[in-house]
């Protein structure tokens, strides 16, 4: 049987042609200076983004060569070497093939290489210039000679901003019979270049490069969001201060933020964080009422899962849900500035408000409103069941123009009144306002605006705020315009959100059940040492604005539920932080403790359209059982105070904040729960 490797030599010695032993010396010693020469390093070798590695190239080779046969080495390595020497016969018989064009990067040029008979076959080699003269990306390339180099890692065309030699002076002409290099290239006369058959120099030069055009720099826009500033609520001695008054709240828009701050990347800044917006934005198990009452009242004691010694106080409250929601009147007021330009404002509040229409019926009646770059009643008011009518004027809205100078909120009130008027003396009237942050809606001045809306409040017209879109989202006045309004304050950052607040829960967000509605706990000391609320730093009152109808509280919807957490101290317990008074009788007001009354709830509300407020009171019993679903409320609240940087919850990590959610998740219908437990996982991650 015959030798494979002989087969192949016989084959390629017939294919072969022969040649005479002069020409065939010349070449073999043309092939080992070329092969010398390639050897050498370049002063200006292009710089590589790795470092080198130790054994450079021939360490790759080492590797190749130990991983195959020596049988299938000589196998390969004779085909190789057959195969550059069919390359080569033709240039060794002086008869060159024509080249292809060569194209020049960044100047829309091909350089043609005309080929002639050798007739000296010596390397035409240029000086290398000096280091510092080098080019870089936005410098016009002049001129450029380099010799490959087999140790220097190459990658990505020649003049992809690497440094590249400018040689001065300019290279000899080649001798007679030489190839010769002729550029064509538009308006540029004289310009010359090309690429030396004999030794692979790319050469390349230009009399007179065209300027490269001024870059384009987009400033971004700036950052101008704006958040209620307050500062944690403090612990309090319950001694010296026992008593705690606070306004409800149901608004869910700083968890929206947070979720979208944390899908960003990026943890939220501390004033966007308020506790008792994340702990309400999640539903609980609380009883409904019985009776006629709007609402119903539960409380609750268990264990603090963030100090060993501590109690948590859990405040329920159920609103009633009515079997037929009563008719609405709604204003949807839109600013259409040009700033709403972006798929997550404008594009998706006609997205929401599609849904929302979607729950509206032949007894509810809509106008549009819009204020900014366009201007008046986009919607005269039209029956929801008018869809095409209805979907068509939100269709016709685009953001574009300023933000200068309508009365948009005027004229929004002026178009809910008349509804009111001409429609169903039951129906619920409400403006609801939608915007990115951009809230010159023709009141300029924050006390005068507050005010008319209070005053169209006391009408009967109460305003809701949709807050869409990042970058100049005024939150602070969102919340102040909605808290006056007796409204809600809602961020929508997806259509999934837009489900949530406009869909699932619209009859809570539209139809109020009671009004102004107050919390007070009066702490026992005898039994409570100290006290912290939790949350509602923005919703602080006096003790004196209790009884005050007059003040300003927050709204309960139909079906709506608020939540509130109390941290004490029990009397005696090691965890108390501040210390007893020297000159204080037992640090503790002369209270029996056989009542075992931690403290005494008290709630007023008024009922909507009333002006004088109802009382409801409630013993907290030391030994109550804590509430259903206790533990989720804690792991958000827990969430919260970790996303403040809270010092009060000793070194309860978000770790643990983590673990008790997942046990506590319960039925999660919706996925909301387990959206929280995500968002706390990449919290974890962004802080670390």
């Amino acid at each position: 049987m015959s030798d494979d490797l002989d087969d192949l030599k016989r084959a390629f010695d017939a294919a072969l042609p022969r040649a005479d032993p002069d020409t065939r010396a010349e070449a073999i010693a043309l092939a080992m200076k070329n092969f010398d020469r390639a050897q050498e390093s370049d002063a200006l070798a292009r710089q590589t983004s790795e470092p080198t590695r130790e054994g450079g190239v021939f360490r790759g080779a080492r590797q190749m060569l130990a991983n195959i046969s020596n049988r299938g080495f000589l196998t390969a390595t004779t085909a190789i070497a057959a195969v550059a020497m069919v390359a080569l016969i033709p240039v060794l018989r002086d008869s060159q093939p024509p080249e292809p064009d060569i194209f020049i990067p960044g100047e829309g040029a091909r350089t043609v290489l005309e080929s002639a008979p050798v007739a000296d076959p010596a390397p035409v080699v240029e000086e290398v210039p000096e280091a510092a003269d080098v080019l870089t990306r936005d410098a016009p390339v002049v001129s450029t000679s380099r010799k490959f180099d087999p140790s220097v890692r190459q990658s990505g065309p020649v003049n992809q901003g690497r440094p590249m030699a400018d040689p001065s002076p300019q290279p000899p002409a080649p001798p007679a019979g030489a190839a010769r290099n002729r550029t064509i290239a538009p308006a540029s006369p004289g310009a010359g270049g090309g690429i030396s058959l004999e030794t692979g120099v790319l050469n390349l030069k230009h009399s007179a490069p065209a300027p490269l055009p001024d870059p384009v720099i987009v400033q971004p826009e700036p950052n101008t969001e704006a958040f209620p500033e307050a500062d944690d609520n403090p612990i309090k001695v319950t001694a010296e201060s026992p008593v705690s008054t606070f306004s409800i709240d149901v608004d869910t828009a700083s968890w929206a933020f947070i979720r979208n701050a944390l899908n960003r990347g990026q943890l939220p800044p501390k004033d966007a964080v308020r506790i008792e917006e994340m702990v309400n934005y999640f539903s609980y198990d609380y009883p409904a009422p019985e009776g006629d009452a709007p609402f119903a009242t539960h409380v609750g004691v268990s264990d603090s899962p963030w100090v060993e010694g501590t109690q948590i106080v859990h405040i329920g409250l159920q609103g009633i849900l009515p079997e037929v929601r009563p008719p609405m009147n709604l204003v949807f007021l839109v600013d259409t500035s040009g700033s709403m330009n972006s798929a997550d404002k404008l594009p998706l509040l006609k997205q929401s408000f599609r849904l929302m229409l979607g729950q509206l019926g032949e007894n509810d009646t809509i106008a549009i409103v819009t204020y900014a770059g366009s201007a008046g009643l986009a919607l005269e008011p039209t029956k929801a069941t008018d869809r095409e009518t209805i979907l068509a004027a939100l269709d016709q809205m685009h953001a574009g123009g300023s933000t200068a100078g309508q009365a948009g909120l005027q004229q929004a009130y002026a178009t809910a009144a008349k509804m009111a008027r001409d429609g169903d003396e039951d129906a619920i009237s409400r403006v609801i306002l939608a915007t990115d942050g951009d809230f010159n809606v023709g009141i300029s001045d924050p006390d005068d605006l507050k005010d008319f809306i209070a005053g169209k409040r006391d009408e009967g017209t109460y305003l809701s705020v949709l807050g869409f879109g990042r970058g100049n989202l005024d939150d602070a006045t969102m919340q102040a315009l909605a808290q006056t309004g007796n409204g809600i304050a809602s961020y929508i950052d997806t259509l999934a959100e837009a489900q949530k607040v406009l869909v699932d829960q619209l009859t809570g967000a539209l139809v109020p059940i009671a009004d102004d509605v107050k919390i007070q706990v009066e702490w026992n000391p005898a039994l409570v040492s100290e006290y912290r609320l939790i949350g509602y730093e923005t919703r602080a009152l006096k003790r004196e604005d209790f009884n005050n109808d007059k003040v300003d509280a927050g709204e309960i919807g139909a079906g709506h539920q608020v939540t509130a957490l109390y941290a004490i101290t029990p009397v005696g317990s090691p965890a108390r932080m501040t210390d007893p008074l020297r000159y204080a009788a037992g640090d503790a007001a002369p209270v029996a403790d056989d009542t075992g009354e931690l403290g005494f709830l008290r709630l007023r509300y008024k009922a909507p359209g009333e002006d004088i407020s109802k009382l409801i009171e409630t013993p907290i019993m030391a030994d109550a059982a804590p509430l259903a679903e206790a533990d989720w409320a804690l792991a958000i609240a827990g969430f919260g105070q970790i996303l403040r940087g809270s010092d009060l919850i000793g070194d309860w990590s978000m770790g643990d904040a983590i673990a008790l959610a997942q046990g506590a998740r319960g039925e999660d219908a919706f996925g909301y729960r387990q959206g929280a437990i995500t968002l706390m996982r990449l919290a974890q991650s962004l802080q670390q």
